[in-house]
Order: C-alpha cells, then structure tokens, then sequence
C-alpha cells in the first residue's frame, strides 16, 4: 500500500475514497474555490464533515442551509468553523471568498443523520506534551465527544505541534478490536508546516524487532499519509511549527482507545496530557 500521498493540486477530486485499495472505511478531499464557485459532493455509505480551512463558504447538505462558515485567514488562527453533513447527503460547497479552502473528512456508515454546525467555540482543546519532553502540540477536537449520539464512528481534529516536537508519542496503536484496551481505527494525516519550507518524519511499525519493516517517510507540506495498523509517531523539525489535519474511523465504535508500546508506557507518566488526550477521544 501507498502510504504518503505527495502533495499535489487534487482538483476537488478525493484524495482517499473508501475501498479504493488504500483505506476500507475514510474518505479525504480537499476543495479549493473561488469567491462564487461551487462544488458539489455525493458519497454514498458516507458521513461527512467539511471543514473550512481558510476563507468562508456556504455549505448546503440535507436539505439545510449553513451561512458565512469560516471566520479564519490561515489555519494557524486558532479553531476551524464546521459542518457535519450526515450520511449520503448531496452536499455543495460554494466558495464566499476567494482563496477558499475545505477539507472533507468522512467515514464509512448508514446509519441516517442530520447535518449541524460545529462552531468554532464548540471545538475542544487538548494541551498535550512540553518542552522539556520535546512533545508539546495542541489538539482540537471538531467532531469528538461533541457529536456524540448526533454522528456514527468519525473523529475530526486539527493539531498544532511545536517544531523539534513529537506526536503520537509515546508510541501508540488502534489497529485491534480489543476494548476496553484498544479499539479499531483507520487514521488519516494530512500535514502543513509554518513556514512552508517545514518537514517532519512520519514513522510507522508493528512491533519491535518483529513484523514488516519499519517504514519512516520524510513529510513535507501538504504531503497525507494513510494509516491502517501500526504504531505511528511523529516528528517535526526544530524551526518549523506543523500542522495535522486527522481523520479517525472506527470499525465497530466511535470511542477511541489507543494502546501504548509497552516498552514505552512509561513515557506516559512523564509528559503531561496523556491522559486528557486519551479521554477526549473515548
């Protein structure tokens, strides 16, 4: 499998689209428009999530109507403005300024529900890491405990990690069916860096010393990577601050629960926030 998708202009066309080879159950696209310009979007067995990275738009999904989404310039501005589509909705995107930009995240599922708003003070924050433990980012949830019993088994969030800093460390996985110590989920990452010229390592493995072997791939901006099993730490180069944008689908659940590395549990103890992290996601 083709983990890491270079970055490339994808003309509003998906980037991942469920059972194509890549991923089973998550879908990525990400739109770019003009002030006036409209894009429209049927995934069927889908549920949808678009949020606006930079600029405004008008999202129409269901039947229903959202009005001036996106309050801002970059992505680095603090919480995105969102729209939960629902399942197999028709969905159309109209760009109200220029330089627009939206990503859609969506997950496997049928079971029907209705679009609302994720506003930006609606987004939970998560502070994670320091400096001294070279692990300091920030996570925050668009579509997390918030959409609970209004969204089937997708998780949406958006993090901003320190340059010089990890994430997804210590090491965890979530490729197993086995709760309450872990449960199933695909995950997408799609990665920015400020300034532009950033990168960062995109480490994926099953266990040490044993299984395939590892696979480390240099990310740069705009790069996405697809993740179906394995442990997944991530780095960052000092000087450049980095961005995640991160999809999660479960198989069976919408709680989330990571397994940590047991040679690296202890890191645990050390760097503050793990487990708020870890129940934000459940």
């Amino acid at each position: 499998m083709n983990r890491l998708l270079p970055a490339r202009d994808n003309h509003n066309q998906p980037l991942v689209q469920p059972r194509d080879g890549s991923l089973e159950r998550s879908y990525f696209n990400l739109l770019r428009l003009r002030a006036g310009e409209s894009h429209t979007l049927e995934v069927p067995g889908c549920e949808l999530l678009c949020v606006v990275l930079t600029g405004q738009a008008e999202i129409a999904a269901g039947g229903t109507s959202f009005e001036r989404v996106g309050r801002r310039a970059n992505i680095w501005e603090g919480p995105a403005d969102s729209v939960y589509c629902g399942t197999s909705a028709r969905v159309t995107v109209r760009g109200l300024r220029d330089g627009t930009e939206v990503a859609v995240a969506g997950g496997a599922g049928t079971q029907p529900f209705a679009p609302f708003r994720v506003k930006p003070e609606e987004v939970e924050l998560v502070e994670v890491g320091s400096h001294d433990t070279h692990s300091r980012r920030r996570i925050f949830h668009i579509l997390g405990q918030n959409a609970a019993g209004r969204a089937g088994n997708l998780l949406v969030s958006e993090l901003l990690g320190d340059g010089g800093c990890w994430s997804g460390y210590p090491p965890h996985k979530h490729d197993t069916e086995n709760p309450p110590e872990e449960t199933e989920f695909e995950e997408i990452y799609h990665y920015r860096y400020r300034p532009e010229n950033g990168f960062g390592a995109q480490f994926r493995y099953d266990t040490a010393g044993g299984g395939p072997e590892p696979e480390v791939v240099m990310t740069r901006h705009g790069d996405t990577f697809l993740i179906d099993h394995g442990y997944h730490p991530t780095m960052r180069a000092p000087g450049h601050e980095g961005y995640i944008f991160t999809i999660l689908v479960g198989r069976h659940q919408r709680s989330l629960v990571q397994s940590f590395e047991p040679p690296h549990r202890h890191l645990m103890a050390k760097i503050p926030g793990i487990q708020a992290m870890r129940d934000k996601f459940k």
